[in-house]
């Protein structure tokens, strides 16, 4: 997960937040881990976004794990090779500036559709990473 994400949600998740596993958040900015309720502990990793996928899967043993966040966790995730899949939920709301997802990603990064879910409040896309 972001740093950011995770600055605008800790107070609106409360003391059980959505997730139930172990976060690592990827940030400059070091800090004790956080435990909360339900199962969820927030560690903030600093040494990057290798760092961070290493021990989240690590902690995920055989499972899957996912990324979370903001444009740039995600494009750093993309450049580092480490993304397989990107779902994407589009909400027609207009929030300010933000950063562009695909923007600043290497040449030839491409995405395929395998999955568009829609309805009136939200489009659901899921692409898979081409390499």
């Amino acid at each position: 997960m972001g740093r950011r994400m995770f600055d605008h949600a800790e107070r609106p998740w409360g003391d059980n937040p959505p997730f139930h596993a172990p976060v690592f958040v990827v940030t400059h900015r070091d800090r004790e881990s956080l435990v909360k309720e339900g199962g969820t502990t927030f560690h903030f990793v600093t040494g990057g976004i290798e760092n961070a996928l290493r021990q989240a899967q690590a902690a995920a043993g055989d499972k899957d794990i996912s990324v979370s966040g903001g444009a740039d966790v995600i494009q750093q995730s993309i450049k580092a090779g480490l993304l397989d899949e990107l779902q994407v939920h589009l909400v027609p709301v207009v929030l300010g500036e933000g950063r562009r997802l695909f923007d600043h990603l290497p040449a030839g990064t491409e995405f395929e559709c395998i999955r568009v879910i829609d309805s009136l409040t939200v489009t659901h896309l899921k692409f898979q990473v081409v390499r």
